[in-house]
Parts: C-alpha cells; structure tokens; sequence
C-alpha cells in the first residue's frame, strides 16, 4: 500500500473471513517494522462473546497492541494513529451497535426510532479521524443489508444506519474489499 493508498474498508457477511483478511493485511503491511495498533470494539458482555474475543485474541500476532474501544472510535483513532504504524479496527458494525444502543432507551417496533445524543457526533468523529489520522487504517465492517428487510423498527434501524456507515467509509477509503467464502473482491483500489 502506498502513502496514497493509507485506508481500507474490508467487509462481507457472517464468518465470511473478513477478520482473517484484514489480519492478513496488516501483517503484510507491517513487515516493515510497522506497529501493528488493534482496536477492537466489542464488549465482552456475555460468554459468546468472550469465547469470539478470545478467538481473535488467539490469531493475531502477540506483539501487536491491543486497545479496547467501544464508543469513541474517531478520537481513539486520532489519539494514536502516527505516519509509521497501522491501526485494525475491528469491527464497524460492533462498534455502531454499541453507539445506537449506548443510552437505556426504550425503541419501538413500530415507528421513528430517535438515535441517542452522541450518535451524530461519534459518526462524524470516525469519518473526520479517516480522513485527518496520519497511519494506515484498516476497518473491518458487516454487510447487513444482503437479506430480507428485518421486522420491527429498530431492526431496520440499525440495518439502515449499517448500510449508511458502510457507504461513507467506503467513499473515503482507498481500498474496498469484499470478502465472501475466504476470498477478496477488490471495488475500490489494488491488491496490497
């Protein structure tokens, strides 16, 4: 990847390898002494979610950094992104599901559905952060949006918001790749 090529967006669906890709992309990257930042955003709330961190603790390199956050990725991103490292945020739509659903709210099934306070303001933050951050960044995301329209209005929120979030950072990305079965489709970009 060249300077001018500095963000990328890999995303596909469930278990698709996306993960695997975007690790396998960073230890490329990083083979000149590159440091390796991973910014993981899920919350180990429950015991399936503990068991799939710890499946992505376990391959990933141990000397790369890891960093937990879960709500204010532009500013994280911005705070430790340098022109000689490379920052893995993992994933997008964790992170986004943790922003929609970070105050006690009750949502309806049926109707508007009004997003939390800090919702705008995290959003821009992130795609602010892609722009300015001097590093490599590489985000992994889920596409959501391949299926049947979900019932109930905050299920098609989150899909909507998904498909919007995807559709920004793609736009301002280098690189758009599509993962699906292990394998990549480059949209946007070359091969690294």
């Amino acid at each position: 990847m060249s300077t001018a090529q500095r963000t990328s967006l890999i995303f596909g669906g469930a278990r698709s390898g996306k993960s695997a890709f975007a690790e396998q992309l960073a230890s490329r990257l990083s083979e000149n002494k590159q440091e390796v930042l991973y910014l993981a955003t899920a919350k180990a709330g429950d015991a399936e979610m503990q068991e799939r961190i710890a499946h992505h603790r376990a391959r990933r390199p141990a000397h790369w950094g890891t960093l937990e956050q879960s709500l204010e990725l532009g500013a994280t991103i911005m705070s430790h992104s340098r022109a000689d490292n490379i920052i893995l945020v993992d994933c997008l739509t964790v992170w986004l599901s943790n922003l929609l659903f970070s105050e006690a709210t009750h949502f309806p099934e049926i109707g508007h559905v009004t997003p939390p306070l800090q919702f705008a303001v995290q959003r821009q933050a992130l795609l602010d952060a892609l722009v300015q951050a001097p590093g490599q960044i590489i985000l992994v995301s889920n596409e959501v949006g391949m299926g049947i329209v979900p019932m109930g209005a905050v299920s098609r929120w989150f899909v909507d918001e998904a498909g919007r979030l995807n559709q920004a950072v793609a736009a301002i990305s280098d690189n758009v790749v599509w993962v699906a079965a292990g394998l990549p489709l480059y949209f946007k970009g070359q091969p690294c």
